[in-house]
């Protein structure tokens, strides 16, 4: 349904509020080198610099501004494709007909949610789930932007998740190949929902998706 379509966005904010990316065991030495990585001059030298197409920046927003501003481009990157992570399975899920049992508010099962398209069923959710979702994920940003020290200065992305991955023991090889992998899992999941919505909103838009049903 659309509600868990919101609802991973909201566990997307937080989950870019984690320490999974950076080691959550955070020194001043780390914060130094997470710095110095992200500002760096030459963009094969990031994480998510991968083939087939490395540095990929044909518009050069990794040359706009200073090292923090490149540190904010990092993290919104990883925030969207998290949330484009969760958004596309729980599309997916939810036109597949798999839902909760029970009921959603007074009067709204999610069964009879499951019915409609993952598109529509927002607009069935109750005014006040709408506000609470909209609310949460406020709480969750207002959280993560108010850590010291902020993530453009160098400093970790706040945790709001539980039990907390502690990644302190992970080699730097092992991470780089796994902050590679989220990146660019998060890059085809944005991709993905974009035809998602595309296709449903304007039928034939996006031929691979033309005659399957769940997207229309």
């Amino acid at each position: 349904m659309m509600m868990k379509f919101l609802s991973a966005l909201l566990v997307a904010v937080m989950a870019s509020t984690a320490s999974a990316f950076v080691p959550a065991s955070f020194s001043s030495s780390s914060q130094q080198t997470f710095s110095t990585f992200l500002s760096a001059v030459d963009l094969n030298g990031m994480a998510g610099s991968t083939l087939p197409i490395k540095a990929f920046d044909p518009l050069g927003y990794g040359k706009l501004g200073g090292a923090e501003t490149l540190n904010w481009f990092r993290a919104s990157e990883l925030k969207h494709g998290r949330a484009a992570m969760l958004a596309t399975t729980g599309f997916l899920v939810q036109a597949a007909g798999i839902h909760f049992p029970g009921y959603l508010s007074e009067g709204v099962t999610f069964e009879s949610l499951s019915g409609l398209h993952p598109v529509d069923q927002w607009a069935a959710v109750s005014d006040a789930g709408k506000w609470q979702i909209i609310g949460a994920i406020f709480v969750a940003e207002s959280y993560a932007e108010l850590q010291k020290p902020h993530y453009m200065m160098g400093g970790p992305t706040a945790e709001l998740i539980w039990p907390k991955v502690d990644t302190s023991a992970v080699s730097p090889d092992v991470m780089l190949t796994k902050q590679n992998r989220e990146l660019n899992n998060g890059r085809l999941a944005m991709i993905a929902i974009m035809s998602f919505l595309s296709e449903h909103a304007i039928p034939g838009s996006v031929p691979l998706l033309a005659n399957i049903e769940a997207f229309h």
